[in-house]
This record gives structure tokens, sequence and C-alpha cells, in this order.
């Protein structure tokens, strides 16, 4: 098992902050040429690039859930890195949305927003990057889920119906892209240590949360990168169409 991604090109949505931060640093460290895609927060995406080792890296603007935007995208990292070796599908939002308590037009609106950011977005973005892998001959995709795919997630059911689409389609595309060498992975967080959850954390309920596990903490950033690096690993082939939970024993499955 080698981490060695020296002439590779690694594209990591969602790159500008939290967990996609994390990847970036872990694949740049491992000599990737890392293409960090952001939708509006340049600064952000900016602050990761300058966070980065030497290397030939670059932002890229993007709206996943736009279908024309990912493909302008995927286009301009292929003509500025040469080709797409690694997809780290991370771009996502979590947004509480209680069905016992919205009007008709907000429960749409934050439905419609969970499953084309976090479910259509990969779609897309795998879509566009899987015709340059096929030309190259292979390729890895790590798509970010979560444990709330398993578990349910009652006060944001899109979320969670969003992310078990994903892993759904994770495996799927396992089986379909297997033979061109392309190998696809899934791995389920829970709370990480993020923007995206520094409110419930460091709310009233935040100890609770932390004491899920009995480690008596949720993750960093880093180790989820740390496992998305190993998946997209040589040597992880036969992985392919795994979900791999990094959740702290928080939530056991079989």
């Amino acid at each position: 098992m080698t981490a060695d991604f020296a002439g590779k090109v690694a594209l990591i949505t969602g790159g500008s902050r939290g967990i996609g931060r994390a990847c970036a640093s872990q694949f740049a460290q491992h000599g990737a040429r890392v293409a960090i895609n952001y939708r509006v927060n340049r600064t952000a995406a900016e602050k990761t690039l300058r966070s980065l080792p030497d290397g030939h890296h670059d932002i890229f603007q993007g709206d996943v859930s736009d279908y024309d935007s990912v493909v302008k995208m995927v286009d301009s990292v292929i003509r500025t890195m040469g080709n797409v070796d690694i997809l780290v599908n991370n771009a996502g939002i979590y947004e509480l949305h209680d069905i016992t308590k919205l009007q008709p037009g907000e429960w749409k609106t934050a439905w419609d927003r969970s499953i084309s950011i976090n479910l259509s977005g990969a779609a897309h973005v795998t879509f566009a990057v899987v015709q340059n892998m096929i030309q190259r001959g292979g390729g890895r995709i790590v798509n970010i889920s979560s444990r709330g795919a398993f578990r349910g997630e009652p006060h944001a059911p899109a979320y969670g119906a969003s992310k078990a689409g994903l892993n759904a389609f994770s495996q799927s595309l396992a089986q379909a892209l297997a033979p061109h060498r392309i190998y696809v992975y899934a791995v389920a967080p829970g709370f990480v240590d993020t923007d995206m959850a520094a409110e419930p954390l460091s709310g009233p309920l935040g100890d609770r949360f932390r004491t899920e596990s009995p480690l008596g903490r949720v993750a960093t950033a880093e180790e989820v990168a740390r496992t998305v690096v190993f998946l997209a690993s040589e040597g992880s082939e036969y992985l392919t169409g795994s979900i791999v939970d990094i959740n702290g024993a928080s939530y056991l499955r079989t």
C-alpha cells in the first residue's frame, strides 16, 4: 500500500474548507497536484491554496448543482492540470428542515437544495470526470457520505436521504466502472470538527454529540482525509464499492 501521488491530479469539490481543505492538504503532502473547487467563497479557496506545499495546484469555481457549471469547471481543470486521476466529491450542505414545522414552500426549497448539491452534484461531477478517466485508463473516486445515511436525520431528512443515495450511487458505479479500472468508494463520517458542525458542537447539545463516541470526541477533518487518501492509494482496488465508517463507534451497523 503506497500513498504516492506524484504526477497525479486530485480534484476536490468543496475544497475551500473543512474536510475538503484537509483532503487537499493530505493529497498535496503525498505529491499530488490539487484542483480545489469552490462555489462562491474564493477567499477561502485561496487560503487553502496558499496552505498547500509547493506544487502546481490551482482553484476552480463551479456550482456542483448546476450541470453546465460543472462541465465548464471540469473542462477548465483538465485544460489547466492535464487530467483528473482522483475525484473527491466533498461538496455538500446540511440544513435543518423539520417536517412538523415548515411550510410547503420551505420544505420544497430545503429538499431541492439538499438533493441537488449533495447527490445530483456528485453525479454531475462524476459523469464529467469519468469521461477523462476512461480515456486515461483508470482513476479513483471517493464520495463523502455521512453516518446520517444509516441512522436517520429526523431534523434534516433530505440530508439523510441524499447521503443514502450517494452510497447507492457509489456502489452502482463501483460495479459499472470496474472494467475501466476506475475504483469507487464512500466514506461516512459522523460529526467532524469543521465549520459546518461548529454551531451544534458549541451549543447545548455539544457534549452529548461528543459522548456519542466512546472516544469522547468527534472526528477531525484530518482523520477523514487520511482515510480518503488511503482509499485513493494503490493497493486498495479490492475495496471498491466499500462504504467506510468514520464515526468513532458512535453508530455501529452490521
